[in-house]
């Protein structure tokens, strides 16, 4: 990448923007993943305080993907069509990161588990409202030949903010707070302090892209093309279906890898404490000081394989133009499936750091890759409907995940928290198969970035 290029102009008439350009445009999306890290690591251990079921813990991690399911598309769709003072993508960020950070002070505070289980619905809800008008925004900003480093950078930050969220925790730890006080729920203080952290983090992050990255004006022609578009929710609705009914056939084929991956990767969120609570500190006692351990332990594998995917968000930038974005997520997942298969059977939490190698790898890519073969694909136009509808393919087998995983979690899983772990890892390789079925757009990514 050729960081003084910020004025040639592409065939789109974008201007070629610079490494820290790309950075600046990207880092509200640290406050974003960083959100999604503290629900990641924190939500079933918050859960477990309160009370829940380990069979039925699924059903509680409902809201993500069916807010998902139904605020991304709108929100996407209604993106594309908003005229305002502040451009297109720019009120939602901000509605959205305001929402997210009221959630976040809140829910450590939860003092039942329908309170948590509420808010998680709100949190969601403000995340999702932010997310997809933000993939749009890069690709507004960006010409097509700057999308890989663009969303791969988007994979960075995701690493890095869900890095930190994870590790923060244990980070405050080692500063001197105690591991095992907690408040009358049994909600340990460092969890709470983690997540006011992250409210801050979630506001400041936005704050700075739309203080750093302002919006491409629209042009005359796409003013008047919005503005002759029927506004109204209903509208919103039918562009919506009309735009699923002509679907690019990339798109429908990346349905089934993702099918596979989120349906994996959900798996591995909602159970891995559990599993590390019992191969590595022998207890699913949520009152016990292991029980705790495991949350910690938790947080400093998490934050490392994020802290990987940090790092292979970049690295995966040359290998993705030389060999391809299909041919690059596959050897990812693969390696990430294997992983995850071995993690029930370590019993040293110094060697659980090295599956996480894999599963950071797949991370990245995940977060990075399927963006790049869709963005290709898909008419400017109609962008941010079209990256709402895609968010459908993460929401969709979370669903399924959740209405699935806890009728056969006793029968076919032995209500074990480490045979989900290892269906986990099976998910993935299946999702790498699945990436052999995808077509890309004719449209070749550029080698000149």
């Amino acid at each position: 990448m050729n960081s003084g290029a910020s004025g040639i102009q592409q065939s789109t008439g974008k201007p070629r923007l610079s490494f820290w350009q790309i950075i600046n445009m990207n880092f509200g999306f640290f406050g974003i993943q960083f959100s999604f890290g503290l629900q990641q690591s924190s939500m079933s251990p918050i859960y477990a305080y309160l009370g829940a079921d380990e069979a039925s813990l699924p059903y509680l991690w409902l809201a993500g993907p069916v807010t998902g399911l139904l605020v991304q598309p709108l929100i996407g769709a209604m993106s594309d069509r908003t005229v305002s003072r502040w451009g297109r993508r720019t009120p939602y960020f901000l509605i959205g990161a305001i929402l997210c950070s009221l959630g976040l002070l809140l829910m450590p505070f939860s003092p039942t588990l329908w309170m948590a289980a509420g808010l998680l619905w709100i949190l969601d809800a403000a995340n999702n409202v932010t997310m997809e008008p933000y993939r749009a925004f890069v690709s507004d900003k960006l010409d097509a030949s700057q999308h890989s480093v663009g969303f791969l950078t988007q994979s960075a930050f995701t690493g890095l903010g869900q890095t930190l969220a994870y590790l923060t925790p244990s980070i405050l730890v080692v500063a001197g707070m105690n591991s095992n006080s907690v408040n009358s729920h049994h909600i340990p203080h460092i969890v709470i302090a983690a997540f006011i952290i992250g409210a801050v983090f979630s506001i400041a992050s936005i704050l700075w892209t739309l203080k750093t990255s302002p919006e491409i004006p629209l042009t005359p022609d796409q003013l008047a093309q919005i503005k002759k578009q029927a506004t109204g929710w209903r509208a919103t609705l039918t562009e919506i279906g009309q735009a699923i009914k002509e679907m690019p056939p990339t798109m429908r084929q990346l349905a089934l890898v993702k099918l596979f991956q989120w349906y994996a990767m959900f798996c591995y969120w909602q159970y891995i404490m559990l599993s590390l609570g019992r191969t590595i500190f022998g207890t699913s006692d949520p009152s016990s000081a292991g029980f705790r351990e495991a949350g910690l332990l938790n947080g400093q594998i998490g934050a490392f394989y994020n802290f990987v995917a940090f790092i292979a968000a970049f690295a995966l930038v040359p290998f993705t133009r030389r060999y391809g974005p299909k041919i690059s997520h596959a050897v990812c997942l693969t390696l990430a499936g294997l992983c995850m298969i071995s993690i029930p059977a370590i019993h040293n939490p110094s060697l659980l750091f090295i599956p996480m190698l894999g599963v950071g790898l797949a991370w990245a890519s995940i977060m990075g890759n399927p963006y790049i073969m869709l963005a290709g694909s898909i008419p400017a136009e109609r962008t941010g409907v079209y990256m709402g509808i895609f968010n459908m393919f993460i929401v969709i087998p979370m669903i399924i995940q959740i209405f699935t995983l806890p009728l056969y979690y006793h029968a076919w899983l032995s209500g074990n928290p480490e045979n989900v772990i290892r269906l986990a890892g099976v998910l993935l390789i299946c999702a790498a198969m699945a990436v052999g079925i995808v077509k890309l757009s004719p449209k070749p990514l550029s080698n000149t970035d």
